[in-house]
């Protein structure tokens, strides 16, 4: 590992940056170091701009990716390298264009999970729909995570790493409960391998094959799943 790997590492470290944050922040870095085959260091705003023009002319990537790695860029040359620059002219961040999400019907959302084949995908899908959770938040509950008497969930160390209540409804709180009959889980609530909980990637990759069987064109992830407004079927 580099001595400029190590000290940006540590600068995220020490502002209490997710892990994932981390993660992208360092592989974004270091695509930009071998585009131009040397340290970041020795590297400024011309090469910079000529990076971004790559990103979107070459690579086509969109307004959203461009951003990831223009907040990398910004980290490493404000906070690590200590540029006096005005980062804003330097390293420009993308519009992102403003679209109406796409959203599926309730019908859709009822015959998608149908085609949802295990019981454990099918009630964390059903669970980011119903609650509103990000797939990591709804893999990551515990049973004691769910209070039937005040019918909320808790969320630990959520997005930016802050504690929340969401609310619980009567129909989800079913659908969990006949979860905790079926499996019985002890630490996790939705236990995986070794131990731990069930990775995100595994019910990812349900979504998709749940897509594929239920045919429903419009797109579906576990993500998008959060963003769709619940049906009374699911939220009564």
């Amino acid at each position: 590992m580099t001595p400029l790997r190590q000290r940006m590492i540590e600068d995220m470290q020490v502002r209490n940056l997710s892990p994932n944050t981390q993660d992208s922040y360092v592989n974004q870095v270091a695509m930009f170091a071998r585009y131009f085959n040397t340290s970041p260091e020795r590297l400024g705003p011309e090469q910079i701009r000529s990076y971004q023009v790559y990103l979107t002319n070459e690579k086509k990537l969109s307004p959203g990716s461009i951003l990831i790695a223009v907040c990398a860029l910004r980290f490493l040359y404000n906070i690590t390298l200590h540029k006096d620059w005005t980062f804003e002219d330097v390293i420009p961040a993308p519009k992102k264009p403003q679209k109406l999400p796409v959203v599926l019907s309730p019908e859709e959302v009822r015959h998608f999970l149908c085609c949802v084949a295990s019981p454990k995908h099918r009630t964390i899908l059903t669970t980011c729909y119903a609650a509103g959770l990000r797939v990591s938040e709804a893999v990551s509950l515990l049973p004691t995570d769910i209070d039937s008497q005040r019918m909320v969930i808790r969320v630990e160390q959520g997005k930016g790493q802050k504690d929340r209540y969401v609310m619980l409804s009567h129909r989800l709180l079913e659908v969990l409960r006949e979860w905790w009959r079926l499996e019985r889980p002890k630490l996790w609530l939705f236990p995986g391998v070794a131990g731990q909980h069930i990775t995100r990637f595994a019910v990812e990759e349900a979504c998709q094959e749940a897509q594929r069987l239920s045919k429903i064109p419009k797109p579906i992830t576990p993500h998008s799943m959060r963003h769709y407004s619940a049906s009374m079927t699911i939220t009564e």
